[in-house]
């Protein structure tokens, strides 16, 4: 599990978040926009209105520019100045965002206490430690900035000289957050001040944490390299590993702590302000905050433009907004020697897959691959991109060498992954075979379960253990259309029509756009006699833009039904 998925379980199970309340916090587009109008001529407030829309539809890089625009073309600076400073921000011009902070009393009390903290940033970027110190002293942040100016406070004091403010714990009442974000920096700087037990003090308090060791180990870890405590490391890294045995990131530590390699350098002042950075960036992520999320990305970056964590979740948020553009510059940051470059090449792919350029995305995945044979997510990506392109036969060659490495263990899920494939490709026997095998090593989930039982009943075999099955699999997740599909077809297998029309009818309320419920309703209520009905599912299938197959049958079943009379049915029926 990566450790950005770890802050986010962390999260969920606070009672208090660090950068945002528990009510939705304001959306600084939504707060900042007026219309939605484009400008139709170059005047001034034409590129004002440009400017709106674009901040609207997450082009925060245009809209600066027809802001910026629009102060040149004389615009009234103070309707513009929130605007402007916005949009700087958002499109990564930090700099252009600190000189431009709204500042006065007329200014949005929101924009103008992140204007703060983007002045405080930029100062501490350009090397002015000090000045960024007494500023953020000078100015007391309210929400939802509160944490992460306390969390900022001694990276300031140690940017700024000041070796006793530097090491004080960073604290705000009833916050876990802060809390073990704060016992985390006070550990870095205690090592920074060469004072190595306290340092380790803080370390192990954080490793007994339960629900969050997993965000700070290889801290920990690379602790203790820096200290030749390589066995040491290596037992931290191997228990972690027995855990999630496919972090990629502790397999590239562990593997540098037993060749006794470089250990990571301690973070500088700049890297540990962004690190604590980056962790509000991601709170306000889980709470839906995403400009928020995506300013405090940028300011991170400001600080150190290398953190891979942070141009992942810039992509991340970026691609949310239809930014595709955005998102695949951000993911091309990652570098290739980076331990999450697999992790950002195959969002670049998925990226390219979603807007159509399947070839382009295919390649990307290819190449990926093909470069690092032994990284797990390069090699699933290229087999899931193959199979949702159809490439069947292709998708479970990709997957083989994977499994086969795995020995007589090997991962459920690339089983299941691999059945499907299989299936799909014309191979039944080999695809039963791994879902057989999926099944027996995760007997209660779902998906899984639902697969399998509805090949059975498709293929009209084993049906009473496929409807056991499937009924599992609905137990569990009652709100699932596609799995009431599968009961409700297999009933129709085993010729209980009626009960068949009962659970197809709940099944197509859930899922009302999917040409295979609605078929399956339309034969059902065929056989029991509601022809019209029937005739009326057929119709509605072909509105559902189906396959050729699904359509084929479609216009077969119209025109003839299902090859003889419906069944008779009583008339309480």
């Amino acid at each position: 599990m990566t450790r950005t998925k770890l802050l986010l379980v962390l999260l969920a199970a606070s009672t208090l978040t660090a950068c945002a309340a528990a009510a939705p916090g304001p959306d600084l587009r939504g707060q900042l926009t007026m219309g939605s109008a484009w400008g139709s001529s170059r005047s001034a407030y034409g590129q004002f209105l440009a400017g709106q829309a674009a901040l609207q539809n997450g082009s925060n890089a245009q809209a600066a520019t027809y802001f910026d625009e629009a102060l040149q073309l004389g615009e009234d600076p103070g309707v513009l100045a929130d605007r402007a400073f916005t949009a700087a921000l958002l499109a990564g011009d930090v700099q252009r965002s600190a000189a431009i902070a709204p500042r006065g009393t007329d200014a949005n009390e929101q924009v103008r206490r992140l204007g703060v903290l983007t002045r405080v940033v930029d100062l501490m970027a350009s090397g002015k430690g000090r000045d960024a110190q007494t500023l953020l002293k000078t100015e007391t942040l309210g929400f939802p900035h509160r944490p992460a100016a306390v969390l900022l406070a001694p990276w300031l004091a140690a940017a700024a000289g000041d070796g006793n403010g530097a090491v004080v714990r960073p604290e705000l009442q009833g916050d876990r957050f802060v809390q073990y974000f704060g016992q985390l920096s006070q550990a870095r700087l205690y090592e920074r001040a060469k004072r190595y037990d306290e340092a380790e003090t803080d370390y192990k308090a954080l490793m007994a944490v339960e629900n969050a060791r997993g965000l700070f180990l290889e801290d920990y870890g690379a602790f203790l390299e820096r200290r030749k405590r390589h066995a040491d490391a290596l037992a931290l890294y191997d228990a972690a590993l027995a855990r999630d045995p496919d972090d990629q990131g502790l397999r590239m530590a562990r593997t540098r702590a037993a060749a006794r390699g470089a250990a990571p350098a301690m973070a500088t002042e700049k890297q540990g302000a962004a690190h604590v950075l980056v962790a509000c960036a991601a709170t306000f992520a889980s709470e839906r905050q995403s400009q928020f999320g995506l300013a405090y990305l940028r300011l991170a970056l400001r600080l150190d433009p290398k953190r891979d964590d942070a141009w992942l979740l810039v992509g991340d948020l970026l691609a949310q907004d239809d930014d595709h553009a955005g998102a695949r510059d951000a993911y091309a940051k990652v570098a290739p020697t980076s331990a999450r470059y697999g992790t950002a090449q195959s969002k670049l792919a998925w990226s390219f897959q979603t807007a159509g350029d399947k070839a382009k995305a295919l390649v990307l995945a290819q190449q990926s691959a093909a470069a690092a044979p032994k990284d797990r997510d390069a090699q699933i990506t290229y087999a899931d991109l193959l199979r949702a392109n159809e490439r069947w036969a292709e998708s479970a060659a990709a997957l083989d060498p994977l499994i086969a490495g795995q020995g007589d263990k090997p991962d459920w899920r690339l089983l299941y992954m691999r059945g499907i494939a299989l299936e799909r490709a014309g191979r039944w026997d080999d695809a039963e075979r791994d879902l057989l095998t999926a099944v027996k090593m995760q007997p209660d989930e779902p998906d899984l379960l639902n697969y399998l039982g509805y090949s059975w009943i498709d293929r009209g075999v084993r049906l009473p253990e496929a409807i056991a099955m499937v009924q599992k699999a609905v137990d569990a997740r009652p709100q699932s259309g596609a799995m009431l599909d599968s009961l409700g077809w297999g009933y129709y297998r085993q010729g209980d029509y009626k009960t068949a029309v009962t659970k197809l009818e709940q099944a197509v309320e859930l899922e009302p756009g999917d040409p295979d419920v609605n078929g399956h309703l339309g034969d059902a209520y065929w056989r029991v006699g509601r022809t019209v009905e029937a005739r009326y599912q057929w119709q509605r299938v072909l509105s559902l833009e189906p396959d050729a197959k699904q359509k084929a049958e479609a216009e077969a079943k119209l025109k003839d039904g299902l090859g003889g009379p419906p069944a008779k049915i009583a008339s309480t029926q």
